[in-house]
């Protein structure tokens, strides 16, 4: 198999996404790709057995030598012009993106749409690519009928993510400040985002509503009326407790089980080390998705998390990650 090409390799989603792979298919090979060669080289040499790449995101072929080849292209960073996107397209590999968010998906949706063929498309611009759907519609496995969906993420305030990360957010804050709910089977916008997050052990925090692709996945998976994603930030209960900064979502459900009577549950999903390695759990599950490595591989066309991976098996992972849930 030709190496895995991620964009960004040497950030923190990348480099965590880049060990993640490495440690459940040691033989898979990756390419680490950056704008600084020696920091990439670094990042490659500790996984072992990967190279590193210089791209220019500007580039239709993104700077890259010719004759290089590689089996899919994962952008651990904003696609700033697309040009992963399109090299993936070219070259009729897989492309999975977490940056996008859901004010940015709509070039994705319209090169899939154009050129239907080309190659699969993963659009993982969900929370920690993907987790919380995937949690989420494992616990709604034990309900009959959903109808209510309301999930709520805690970040440490020293676990926002890198400067990519920071950029991301002030770009998603600048297309919006409105929150995006499924309500009475609808979906809208909302202005009035502020929220309660009470956390496991009692803990409350001010969260506001997400326009995030969350949403949309889990309100059309789950056919819930009402479905809503909130986030919070602040000291975590790990750092409370004298250790490092954790990461908790809250997952409400409400609807029937599956003798008819009314069901209601609240779960937890939590990590003692911050949301970085759910969010390469994520990424790593989706490039499993597309390549086939633990299943068939993906069909070209657009894919979201929920329409590719299983939630029990990511469940598995997540607990196998030293998550508890």
């Amino acid at each position: 198999m030709h190496p895995v090409l991620i964009l960004g390799g040497t950030g923190q989603a990348g480099s965590d996404t880049a060990r993640q792979l490495r440690r459940q298919h040691p033989n898979l090979p990756i390419t680490i790709a950056g704008r600084d060669l020696g920091r990439a080289q670094k990042v490659a040499d500790e996984l072992g057995g990967a190279t590193a790449v210089t791209i220019d995101l500007r580039s239709r072929g993104l700077g890259l030598p010719a004759g290089h080849t590689y089996s899919a292209v994962v952008a651990a960073l904003w696609d700033s012009h697309h040009n992963g996107l399109h090299y993936a397209q070219d070259h009729g590999v897989p492309y999975l993106s977490i940056s996008s968010a859901l004010v940015d998906t709509s070039p994705e949706i319209v090169a899939a749409a154009q050129r239907p063929t080309a190659a699969p498309i993963l659009v993982a611009s969900h929370w920690c690519a993907g987790i919380a759907v995937l949690a989420t519609l494992a616990v709604a496995q034990d309900f009959a009928r959903v109808d209510s969906v309301r999930v709520q993420a805690l970040l440490d305030e020293l676990d926002i993510g890198g400067p990519a990360g920071a950029a991301d957010l002030e770009r998603w804050s600048t297309a919006t400040t409105a929150g995006l709910v499924r309500r009475d089977g609808t979906f809208q916008w909302i202005t009035d985002v502020d929220a309660e997050l009470v956390s496991a052990d009692g803990s409350v925090y001010a969260a506001q509503s997400l326009p995030i692709l969350d949403v949309t996945s889990l309100a059309l998976a789950t056919g819930a009326a009402d479905v809503r994603f909130d986030m919070g930030v602040g000291e975590s209960a790990g750092r409370r407790t004298g250790g490092q900064a954790s990461v908790e979502v809250r997952i409400d459900l409400e609807g029937t089980d599956r003798a008819g009577n009314a069901h209601t549950t609240t779960r937890y999903l939590t990590h003692s080390a911050g949301q970085r390695p759910l969010t390469a759990l994520g990424i790593t599950l989706g490039v499993e998705s597309l390549l086939g490595l633990t299943s068939t591989p993906a069909a070209p066309g657009l894919h979201t998390p929920e329409s590719l991976i299983d939630p029990s098996y990511a469940v598995e992972r997540l607990l196998e990650l030293g998550a508890t849930f």
